[in-house]
Protein backbone atom coordinates (compact mmCIF):
# COMPACT_ATOMS: atom_id res chain seq x y z
CA UNK A 1 0.00 0.00 0.00
CA UNK A 2 2.51 2.62 1.09
CA UNK A 3 5.52 1.32 -1.07
CA UNK A 4 6.94 4.75 -2.99
CA UNK A 5 3.54 6.27 -2.35
CA UNK A 6 4.35 10.39 -2.01
CA UNK A 7 2.98 11.31 1.20
CA UNK A 8 3.28 15.32 2.90
CA UNK A 9 3.43 14.87 6.69
CA UNK A 10 3.23 18.63 8.34
CA UNK A 11 4.75 19.01 11.90
CA UNK A 12 7.48 16.11 11.22
CA UNK A 13 9.66 17.75 13.23
CA UNK A 14 7.08 17.41 16.53
CA UNK A 15 6.08 13.79 18.66
CA UNK A 16 3.34 12.40 16.80
CA UNK A 17 4.58 14.10 13.47
CA UNK A 18 8.03 11.99 13.67
CA UNK A 19 6.67 8.82 15.19
CA UNK A 20 4.45 9.27 11.31
CA UNK A 21 7.25 9.62 9.56
CA UNK A 22 8.90 7.11 10.72
CA UNK A 23 6.50 4.46 10.47
CA UNK A 24 5.76 5.86 6.71
CA UNK A 25 9.49 5.85 5.81
CA UNK A 26 9.45 2.18 7.05
CA UNK A 27 7.17 1.08 5.02
CA UNK A 28 8.48 2.13 1.98
CA UNK A 29 6.84 5.87 1.31
CA UNK A 30 8.73 8.93 -0.04
CA UNK A 31 8.24 11.19 3.01
CA UNK A 32 8.27 14.81 2.93
CA UNK A 33 8.29 16.84 5.72
CA UNK A 34 7.21 20.40 6.18
CA UNK A 35 7.78 22.27 9.94
CA UNK A 36 9.42 24.73 11.82
CA UNK A 37 12.43 23.72 13.82
CA UNK A 38 12.05 20.97 16.23
CA UNK A 39 10.48 22.58 19.36
CA UNK A 40 12.32 21.25 21.91
CA UNK A 41 15.75 20.52 22.70
CA UNK A 42 16.53 17.27 23.17
CA UNK A 43 14.45 16.42 20.30
CA UNK A 44 12.83 13.22 18.67
CA UNK A 45 13.61 14.64 15.27
CA UNK A 46 17.06 15.01 16.15
CA UNK A 47 17.43 11.44 17.93
CA UNK A 48 16.01 9.33 15.73
CA UNK A 49 17.95 11.29 12.61
CA UNK A 50 14.44 11.55 11.01
CA UNK A 51 15.69 14.31 8.50
CA UNK A 52 17.83 11.13 7.12
CA UNK A 53 15.39 9.03 6.64
CA UNK A 54 12.76 10.72 4.66
CA UNK A 55 13.33 11.75 1.49
CA UNK A 56 13.09 15.77 2.05
CA UNK A 57 13.06 17.61 5.46
CA UNK A 58 11.81 21.10 4.45
CA UNK A 59 11.44 24.00 7.13
CA UNK A 60 8.54 26.39 6.77
CA UNK A 61 5.59 28.12 8.56
CA UNK A 62 2.78 26.76 7.79
CA UNK A 63 0.54 30.17 7.79
CA UNK A 64 2.98 31.10 4.90
CA UNK A 65 1.07 30.46 1.42
CA UNK A 66 3.92 30.95 -0.60
CA UNK A 67 5.66 28.50 1.72
CA UNK A 68 3.11 25.55 1.45
CA UNK A 69 2.59 26.43 -2.58
CA UNK A 70 6.45 25.57 -2.77
CA UNK A 71 6.50 22.82 -0.55
CA UNK A 72 3.61 20.78 -2.24
CA UNK A 73 4.74 21.90 -5.80
CA UNK A 74 8.14 19.88 -4.58
CA UNK A 75 6.47 17.17 -2.91
CA UNK A 76 3.47 16.44 -5.64
CA UNK A 77 1.71 14.20 -2.47
CA UNK A 78 -0.75 12.07 -2.61
CA UNK A 79 -1.70 12.05 0.32
CA UNK A 80 -1.16 14.43 3.66
CA UNK A 81 -1.30 14.47 7.04
CA UNK A 82 -1.53 17.58 8.17
CA UNK A 83 0.33 17.58 12.34
CA UNK A 84 1.51 20.63 12.32
CA UNK A 85 0.07 22.87 15.47
CA UNK A 86 0.20 25.00 18.90
CA UNK A 87 -0.66 21.72 20.58
CA UNK A 88 -0.39 23.23 24.42
CA UNK A 89 -3.03 24.11 26.26
CA UNK A 90 -1.13 26.25 28.49
CA UNK A 91 0.88 28.33 25.84
CA UNK A 92 -2.55 29.06 24.52
CA UNK A 93 -3.56 31.18 27.57
CA UNK A 94 -0.40 32.89 27.18
CA UNK A 95 -0.35 33.43 23.34
CA UNK A 96 -4.35 32.98 22.16
CA UNK A 97 -3.87 35.03 18.91
CA UNK A 98 -0.82 32.71 17.91
CA UNK A 99 -2.93 29.70 18.52
CA UNK A 100 -5.65 30.52 16.61
CA UNK A 101 -3.40 31.89 13.90
CA UNK A 102 -1.37 28.65 13.87
CA UNK A 103 -3.79 26.00 14.14
CA UNK A 104 -7.08 27.42 12.61
CA UNK A 105 -5.52 29.78 9.56
CA UNK A 106 -2.83 27.41 9.10
CA UNK A 107 -5.20 24.83 8.17
CA UNK A 108 -7.09 26.74 6.13
CA UNK A 109 -3.80 27.64 4.03
CA UNK A 110 -2.78 24.34 3.65
CA UNK A 111 -6.35 23.78 2.66
CA UNK A 112 -6.15 25.89 -0.09
CA UNK A 113 -2.22 25.09 -1.12
CA UNK A 114 -4.58 21.62 -1.60
CA UNK A 115 -6.64 23.11 -3.41
CA UNK A 116 -4.00 24.40 -6.16
CA UNK A 117 -2.20 20.68 -6.60
CA UNK A 118 -3.40 18.47 -8.63
CA UNK A 119 -1.68 15.41 -7.20
CA UNK A 120 -3.49 15.55 -3.82
CA UNK A 121 -6.04 12.65 -3.25
CA UNK A 122 -6.87 12.45 0.24
CA UNK A 123 -5.93 14.67 3.18
CA UNK A 124 -5.97 13.59 7.59
CA UNK A 125 -5.77 16.73 9.50
CA UNK A 126 -5.09 15.75 12.93
CA UNK A 127 -7.38 17.98 15.83
CA UNK A 128 -7.80 16.75 19.33
CA UNK A 129 -10.28 15.10 21.84
CA UNK A 130 -10.95 18.46 23.35
CA UNK A 131 -12.58 19.84 20.52
CA UNK A 132 -16.03 18.60 22.05
CA UNK A 133 -18.19 20.88 24.53
CA UNK A 134 -16.41 19.63 28.09
CA UNK A 135 -20.02 19.09 29.79
CA UNK A 136 -17.83 16.32 32.50
CA UNK A 137 -20.40 13.85 31.52
CA UNK A 138 -19.52 10.36 32.54
CA UNK A 139 -19.36 8.94 28.79
CA UNK A 140 -16.81 9.28 25.84
CA UNK A 141 -18.22 11.92 23.62
CA UNK A 142 -18.62 10.53 20.07
CA UNK A 143 -18.04 12.27 17.10
CA UNK A 144 -21.75 13.88 16.42
CA UNK A 145 -21.81 15.41 19.97
CA UNK A 146 -21.40 19.22 19.80
CA UNK A 147 -17.93 21.41 19.64
CA UNK A 148 -16.52 23.73 22.29
CA UNK A 149 -13.65 24.79 23.97
CA UNK A 150 -13.26 26.99 26.76
CA UNK A 151 -9.47 27.55 26.79
CA UNK A 152 -8.06 29.17 23.47
CA UNK A 153 -6.35 25.81 22.47
CA UNK A 154 -9.70 23.82 22.57
CA UNK A 155 -11.98 26.40 20.56
CA UNK A 156 -9.18 26.67 18.15
CA UNK A 157 -9.44 22.87 17.47
CA UNK A 158 -12.67 22.87 17.82
CA UNK A 159 -12.53 26.16 14.91
CA UNK A 160 -10.24 23.78 12.92
CA UNK A 161 -13.01 20.82 12.82
CA UNK A 162 -15.17 23.67 11.06
CA UNK A 163 -12.81 24.91 8.66
CA UNK A 164 -12.19 21.63 7.53
CA UNK A 165 -15.99 20.95 7.25
CA UNK A 166 -16.27 23.57 5.21
CA UNK A 167 -13.31 23.04 2.96
CA UNK A 168 -14.84 19.35 2.47
CA UNK A 169 -18.03 20.51 1.43
CA UNK A 170 -17.72 23.74 -0.45
CA UNK A 171 -14.58 22.37 -2.49
CA UNK A 172 -12.40 19.23 -1.98
CA UNK A 173 -15.35 17.44 -2.25
CA UNK A 174 -16.53 18.05 -5.23
CA UNK A 175 -12.61 18.57 -6.81
CA UNK A 176 -12.05 14.57 -5.73
CA UNK A 177 -9.72 15.23 -2.94
CA UNK A 178 -11.30 13.47 0.56
CA UNK A 179 -10.38 15.05 3.68
CA UNK A 180 -10.99 13.23 7.15
CA UNK A 181 -10.33 14.67 10.54
CA UNK A 182 -9.14 12.49 13.39
CA UNK A 183 -9.27 13.50 16.87
CA UNK A 184 -7.37 11.48 19.82
CA UNK A 185 -5.69 13.02 23.12
CA UNK A 186 -3.33 12.08 25.98
CA UNK A 187 -0.89 10.75 24.10
CA UNK A 188 2.51 9.16 25.65
CA UNK A 189 5.59 6.84 24.15
CA UNK A 190 9.17 8.12 24.30
CA UNK A 191 10.59 10.83 22.23
CA UNK A 192 8.53 13.78 24.15
CA UNK A 193 10.25 16.43 25.26
CA UNK A 194 7.67 19.14 25.51
CA UNK A 195 6.51 20.62 28.43
CA UNK A 196 3.15 20.72 30.60
CA UNK A 197 2.87 16.98 29.46
CA UNK A 198 2.81 14.65 32.18
CA UNK A 199 5.01 11.98 31.86
CA UNK A 200 7.94 14.18 30.36
CA UNK A 201 7.17 16.64 33.15
CA UNK A 202 7.45 13.59 35.85
CA UNK A 203 11.00 12.52 34.52
CA UNK A 204 12.05 16.07 34.52
CA UNK A 205 11.44 16.69 38.27
CA UNK A 206 13.13 13.10 38.95
CA UNK A 207 15.97 14.33 37.38
CA UNK A 208 16.23 17.58 39.05
CA UNK A 209 15.43 15.98 42.63
CA UNK A 210 12.51 18.05 42.68
CA UNK A 211 8.74 17.30 43.31
CA UNK A 212 6.27 17.40 40.78
CA UNK A 213 3.29 19.67 41.10
CA UNK A 214 -0.13 17.86 39.70
CA UNK A 215 -2.72 19.86 39.03
CA UNK A 216 -5.33 17.81 38.56
CA UNK A 217 -4.85 14.31 39.74
CA UNK A 218 -8.79 13.28 39.74
CA UNK A 219 -9.08 14.09 36.09
CA UNK A 220 -9.90 10.90 34.19
CA UNK A 221 -8.42 10.97 30.86
CA UNK A 222 -7.98 8.32 27.52
CA UNK A 223 -4.27 7.45 27.53
CA UNK A 224 -2.52 5.72 25.13
CA UNK A 225 0.38 4.82 23.69
CA UNK A 226 1.81 7.65 20.39
CA UNK A 227 1.23 4.16 18.11
CA UNK A 228 -2.33 3.15 19.14
CA UNK A 229 -4.17 6.54 17.14
CA UNK A 230 -0.93 6.66 14.34
CA UNK A 231 -2.18 3.37 13.70
CA UNK A 232 -5.58 4.67 13.01
CA UNK A 233 -4.60 7.89 11.22
CA UNK A 234 -2.63 5.49 8.75
CA UNK A 235 -6.23 3.22 8.26
CA UNK A 236 -7.82 6.38 7.74
CA UNK A 237 -5.92 7.45 4.91
CA UNK A 238 -6.04 4.01 3.56
CA UNK A 239 -9.74 3.59 3.70
CA UNK A 240 -9.61 7.70 2.20
CA UNK A 241 -8.53 6.57 -1.12
CA UNK A 242 -10.79 3.37 -1.31
CA UNK A 243 -14.06 5.28 -0.81
CA UNK A 244 -15.30 8.73 0.13
CA UNK A 245 -17.39 7.19 2.49
CA UNK A 246 -14.28 7.39 5.43
CA UNK A 247 -14.08 11.22 4.36
CA UNK A 248 -15.57 12.85 7.76
CA UNK A 249 -14.50 13.03 11.53
CA UNK A 250 -13.14 9.93 13.21
CA UNK A 251 -12.26 9.57 17.00
CA UNK A 252 -9.18 7.50 18.01
CA UNK A 253 -9.34 6.70 21.66
CA UNK A 254 -9.46 3.24 24.35
CA UNK A 255 -12.23 1.92 25.64
CA UNK A 256 -14.26 3.88 27.92
CA UNK A 257 -13.15 1.82 30.96
CA UNK A 258 -9.56 2.00 30.18
CA UNK A 259 -9.61 5.73 30.75
CA UNK A 260 -7.96 6.66 34.01
CA UNK A 261 -7.20 9.59 36.50
CA UNK A 262 -3.79 11.56 36.49
CA UNK A 263 -3.52 10.45 39.84
CA UNK A 264 -3.49 7.33 38.79
CA UNK A 265 -0.97 7.48 36.19
CA UNK A 266 1.78 8.67 38.60
CA UNK A 267 1.30 6.27 41.10
CA UNK A 268 2.63 3.73 38.45
CA UNK A 269 5.29 6.23 37.75
CA UNK A 270 6.22 6.53 41.32
CA UNK A 271 5.77 2.72 41.68
CA UNK A 272 8.87 2.29 39.31
CA UNK A 273 10.97 5.23 41.04
CA UNK A 274 9.95 5.12 44.81
CA UNK A 275 12.32 8.26 44.81
CA UNK A 276 9.77 10.38 42.84
CA UNK A 277 7.96 13.35 44.86
CA UNK A 278 4.68 14.40 43.60
CA UNK A 279 2.49 16.80 45.58
CA UNK A 280 -1.75 17.04 44.42
CA UNK A 281 -1.72 21.68 43.41
CA UNK A 282 -5.33 21.26 42.48
CA UNK A 283 -8.49 19.38 43.09
CA UNK A 284 -8.68 15.80 43.42
CA UNK A 285 -12.34 15.84 42.65
CA UNK A 286 -13.08 13.04 39.75
CA UNK A 287 -13.69 14.52 36.53
CA UNK A 288 -13.85 13.17 33.16
CA UNK A 289 -12.56 13.94 29.85
CA UNK A 290 -12.65 11.70 26.84
CA UNK A 291 -13.57 10.66 23.21
CA UNK A 292 -15.21 7.29 22.15
CA UNK A 293 -13.50 5.37 20.19
CA UNK A 294 -16.24 2.78 19.20
CA UNK A 295 -17.30 3.82 15.73
CA UNK A 296 -13.34 3.61 14.39
CA UNK A 297 -13.21 0.14 16.31
CA UNK A 298 -16.41 -1.66 15.19
CA UNK A 299 -16.45 -4.35 13.53
CA UNK A 300 -19.18 -5.85 10.78
CA UNK A 301 -21.07 -8.41 13.42
CA UNK A 302 -23.31 -6.93 15.80
CA UNK A 303 -27.02 -5.94 16.13
CA UNK A 304 -25.42 -1.63 15.32
CA UNK A 305 -22.67 -2.90 13.26
CA UNK A 306 -20.62 -3.71 16.70
CA UNK A 307 -20.25 -6.88 19.10
CA UNK A 308 -21.32 -7.07 22.54
CA UNK A 309 -18.28 -8.84 23.60
CA UNK A 310 -15.69 -10.26 22.45
CA UNK A 311 -13.64 -8.21 19.72
CA UNK A 312 -11.38 -10.60 17.57
CA UNK A 313 -8.45 -9.44 15.56
CA UNK A 314 -9.17 -8.65 12.17
CA UNK A 315 -6.92 -9.10 9.54
CA UNK A 316 -6.24 -7.30 6.65
CA UNK A 317 -9.37 -4.66 8.49
CA UNK A 318 -11.95 -4.05 6.33
CA UNK A 319 -14.62 -1.27 6.38
CA UNK A 320 -18.20 -2.11 7.07
CA UNK A 321 -21.14 -0.24 7.11
CA UNK A 322 -23.10 0.58 10.70
CA UNK A 323 -26.33 1.26 11.05
CA UNK A 324 -25.68 5.09 11.38
CA UNK A 325 -25.17 5.05 7.95
CA UNK A 326 -21.32 6.08 9.27
CA UNK A 327 -18.21 3.50 7.38
CA UNK A 328 -16.47 1.33 10.52
CA UNK A 329 -12.79 1.23 10.13
CA UNK A 330 -11.90 -1.41 12.24
CA UNK A 331 -9.21 0.24 14.50
CA UNK A 332 -6.93 -1.19 15.79
CA UNK A 333 -6.08 -4.03 13.53
CA UNK A 334 -3.52 -5.37 15.72
CA UNK A 335 -5.12 -5.21 19.30
CA UNK A 336 -8.49 -6.11 20.23
CA UNK A 337 -9.42 -7.08 23.72
CA UNK A 338 -12.53 -7.98 25.89
CA UNK A 339 -15.11 -5.17 26.43
CA UNK A 340 -18.09 -5.03 28.38
CA UNK A 341 -21.82 -3.80 26.24
CA UNK A 342 -21.68 0.24 26.45
CA UNK A 343 -24.47 1.13 29.69
CA UNK A 344 -27.28 3.12 28.41
CA UNK A 345 -25.85 6.65 28.04
CA UNK A 346 -27.72 9.44 30.74
CA UNK A 347 -29.20 12.44 28.39
CA UNK A 348 -27.97 15.89 29.70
Amino acid sequence: MWQNRRVLVTGHTGFKGGWLSLWLAARGAQVHGFALDPPTTPSFHAACNIAGRVAADRRGDIRDPAALHACLAAARPELIFHLAAQPLVRRSYREPLDTFDVNVMGTARLLEAVRACDSVRAVVVVTTDKVYDNREWDWAYRETEPLGGADPYSASKACTELVCASYRRSFLGTGGIRLATARAGNVIGGGDWAADRLVPDFLRAVAAGEPLAIRAPGSVRPWQHVLEPLAGYLLLAERLLESERFAEAWNFGPSEDDARPVGWVVDQLCGLLPDARCAATGPTIRTRRACSGSTARRPATGSAGGPAGAWRRRSPARPTGTASGRAALTWPPYRWRRSRPSRRRRQP
